[in-house]
Formats: C-alpha cells, sequence, structure tokens
C-alpha cells in the first residue's frame, strides 16, 4: 500500500495542511519521501493516524499525543485504552444528559431544583479528592504519609488511572489464562508499562517496580484491592517484576 498526501487526506478526512504539520511535529512520518518531495504513506502510517484522531476526539493535545504513542507503541493495547476513554466519557455523557432531563422536568414544573442536583455529572477536583480518601486515611495512619491532593490535573489522573486499571486488567488476564511470569508478552507488556510511567511524568526504574510490587504484597490494603480483582495477582506481580531484573 502507498497512498500519497492527497489519498491519505481524502481516506481519513483531514486536510492536506493537517498531515503536513503532523510531520513537522514528528507525529506522523510518512513512509517514504520521493526525491522531488512527494510524502508516501503506508499500512503503519495509516493505523497510526487513526490512532491520533481517536485521541484527538478525546481532547488530548498533540504532544501528550505524541508521548502515548511512542516509537514501540502496541495497537491493541492503545486501542483498548482508547475504547476504556470513550467508553468513560460516554459515561460521563450520559449522566449530563440525566441531569439536562431532571432539570428540563422541574423547570416545567416549576418546581426548584436541589443544587446539588443541578451539577451532578460534572467531574471535579473534588471527585478525584474523595475517591483518594480511604487510600490516603490508611496511608496517613499506617504510614505517616499521603497522595498529595493539593492540585489534581484531572485530565492526567484520568489517563494514568485508565493506564493502572488496563495493565493490571491484562496481569489478572494473563494469570488467569496460565501465562507464565517469564513469558515474552508478560514481560513486554510490564515494560511497555514502566516506558508509558517514565513518558508521563512518573519515573519509576525496574529495580523500583520490584520494590513497589514488594510492598503491594506485604500491605494489606493494597494486598487485598489486587487479590479481589484475581487471587494470587499480588504474588504474580512480583515474579513478574523480579523477572525484569534478570532480562
Amino acid at each position: 500500500m502507498k497512498l500519497t498526501v492527497k489519498d491519505l487526506s481524502r481516506i481519513a478526512g483531514v486536510s492536506i495542511k493537517t498531515l503536513h504539520h503532523y510531520h513537522k511535529i514528528g507525529l506522523l512520518i510518512p513512509n517514504e519521501i520521493s526525491e522531488t518531495g512527494y510524502r508516501y504513506y503506508g499500512l503503519k502510517e495509516i493505523n497510526r493516524l487513526q490512532e491520533i484522531l481517536f485521541y484527538k476526539e478525546l481532547d488530548i493535545p498533540l504532544l501528550d499525543i505524541k508521548n502515548l504513542l511512542g516509537e514501540n507503541s502496541n495497537r491493541v493495547i492503545t486501542l483498548e485504552k482508547q475504547m476504556i476513554l470513550f467508553e468513560k466519557k460516554i459515561w460521563r455523557y450520559q449522566q449530563l444528559i440525566k441531569t439536562i432531563t431532571r432539570s428540563i422536568e422541574y423547570t416545567k414544573k416549576g418546581e426548584k431544583m436541589d443544587n446539588t442536583l443541578m451539577f451532578k455529572g460534572f467531574e471535579t477536583e473534588e471527585e478525584w479528592k474523595n475517591a483518594l480518601e480511604q487510600q490516603n486515611n490508611y496511608l496517613k495512619e499506617n504510614y505517616n504519609t499521603e497522595i498529595n491532593t493539593t492540585s489534581i490535573n484531572i485530565s492526567e489522573m484520568n489517563i494514568m488511572a485508565i493506564e493502572a486499571k488496563n495493565f493490571t486488567d491484562r496481569m489478572a488476564e494473563f494469570l488467569r489464562n496460565g501465562v507464565k511470569y517469564n513469558d515474552s508478552s508478560v514481560q513486554h507488556a510490564v515494560n511497555q508499562h514502566l516506558k508509558f510511567l517514565n513518558k508521563n511524568g512518573h519515573p519509576i526504574s525496574k529495580e523500583d517496580y520490584v520494590n513497589q510490587t514488594k510492598f503491594f504484597l506485604q500491605d494489606d490494603f493494597h494486598r487485598d484491592m489486587l487479590e479481589q480483582q484475581q487471587i494470587g495477582l499480588t504474588y504474580y506481580l512480583v515474579a513478574v517484576a523480579e523477572n525484569l531484573l534478570i532480562n
């Protein structure tokens, strides 16, 4: 497959100017550039453009998209993450539609709507603080530390939460299917996860990750949370992490 800029523009429904811009910022590099300067794209670039456009629909900035779509990004994992993000967005819109419907009903009846009901469905910093409250209380009580919730970047928190869920879901699936901790597919998945964390402002080495999984194993709160998802998951994660140091 060999498409020109014009061909790709027509198929994807984006302007030629946009494709040129993506090339300029290193987001979408043509597969080939002729001696006369013509750009040509193949299947790999088409797939990447689709992933870029999905992230754009999620209102993620181009620079962040570039970081999310690293050189060795896995297409299936990327699409799964995007699907979760869209499902979350759909859920939020459904909540807002319910709020709008309720507002219309109250207005038609001439009744005063409870102030707290008027703003249901809005994702706020306060919601994240409430979600972290139980974990924070536990950390303060047992370790005299806590997660900093002073200034929460909602978009970043959502992306990191989805990455964490996607990763643990994948590990739980490996365990359920009897895939050994040192299998290449498992090791690839954990390496991709660490690469994602390092690219998104959460630096972590292989040694750090081993220590983190061992902490989860020893700590009642985190161990119970993982074991509720899949029996044996905590122990599996430790074995997976320790194997990273061997390779």
